[in-house]
């Protein structure tokens, strides 16, 4: 049986994350620059986690800054081009895997891929208009979940430290029928507080589109409704 390592007994970005990091390059080996390659089970679910969470381009403006924080082997920029959106943004792709960043150079070689640890080495305040991270935080592998959720907020503060508009990213669902270990299953509830008390209070939490995970969302400013209607519609 695998023994979890707790957070007292390793550095919390470095230890841990390579925990992570070494699980998805045994997929990347095993899978190539696939779906699979970065752990999920087919390009259908990975086509809707992108269109969720790219939706936040439409509030950034002309051509954005688009950053993809654990860019994994580039796979958002197949998306994009299949979408035809990929001119359509400046794109920026941050791994801590060297293995990923050099699959992604290797495919996307006209774009932007480094390898950075944004926690320890930060992003100056403001630099990009949006971060996306998808799968960075779904699997916890063999780290306890104290260990994860310290790993957690410190990625999403410093993501929503760097963006502009806001930042996007999935997480397990808790309110399901069963929790499996691997994953990282973060309750409604408690990322909320978090968000609220330490992130932005402008967060919107997204599970319905049918998978066992939701986005969340967060701006850095309110999203503008705009309900067009009849001057005075409340007078009486």
């Amino acid at each position: 049986m695998t023994q979890e390592r707790t957070i007292s007994s390793m550095q919390p970005n470095s230890d841990a994350w390579r925990i992570i990091t070494g699980h998805y390059e045994k997929c990347l080996r095993k899978h190539g620059a696939t779906p699979a390659g970065v752990d999920w089970p087919s390009g259908a679910d990975l086509a809707k986690r992108y269109g969720v969470m790219l939706e936040l381009l439409a509030e950034a403006g002309r051509r954005p800054q688009l950053l993809d924080l654990g860019c994994g082997p580039g796979l958002m920029l197949d998306y994009l081009d299949a979408a035809g959106q990929i001119d359509r943004v400046n794109y920026h792709g941050i791994d801590l895997s060297h293995e990923m960043v050099d699959a992604a150079r290797a495919r996307w070689p006209g774009h932007a891929f480094s390898c950075r640890d944004v926690v320890s080495a930060p992003l100056p305040d403001q630099s990009v208009d949006v971060v996306i991270m998808n799968g960075v935080l779904t699997e916890r592998v063999t780290l306890d979940v104290e260990t994860m959720m310290a790993l957690a907020k410190s990625l999403v503060a410093a993501a929503f430290r760097a963006a502009r508009t806001g930042i996007a990213f999935n997480v397990m669902n808790a309110h399901v029928d069963w929790q499996r270990n691997d994953l990282f299953h973060w309750s409604f509830d408690s990322l909320a507080d978090f968000l609220r008390s330490e992130v932005s209070p402008h967060y919107v939490l997204r599970a319905d589109y049918g998978l066992y995970e939701y986005t969340c969302i967060v701006r850095r400013q309110p999203q503008v409704v705009a309900v067009p209607m009849e001057a005075g519609w409340w007078a009486k």
